[in-house]
């Protein structure tokens, strides 16, 4: 699976991630105001699209753009487009 490669950057991002998740947790029980709780969902929310965007990318280049691997693959200009939609899609 191509996302081994990049095994150790992803988990990363995942437990920033959850230390995200667990700091609007720690709000919820102090009963922080509704902004701060609203600020850390849009943060968390954040991440997780760009987690979502970076597994697509690594996806798309390493399934679909891979010429050597998959002849008669997408160009890069095509997946080029294709990932600029996805990301301003999940912002």
């Amino acid at each position: 699976m191509h996302t081994i490669r990049e095994k150790q950057r992803l988990l990363d991002r995942v437990r920033r991630i959850r230390g995200q998740v667990e700091a609007i947790e720690r709000a919820l029980e102090t009963e922080a105001g509704c902004e701060t709780v609203m600020h850390q969902i849009a943060g968390v929310r954040g991440a997780i699209a760009g987690l979502m965007a970076e597994v697509i990318d690594d996806h798309v280049h390493s399934h679909l753009v891979d010429i050597e691997k998959h002849p008669g693959a997408l160009n890069s200009a095509a997946a080029e487009e294709l990932m600029a939609v996805i990301r301003a899609y999940l912002k």
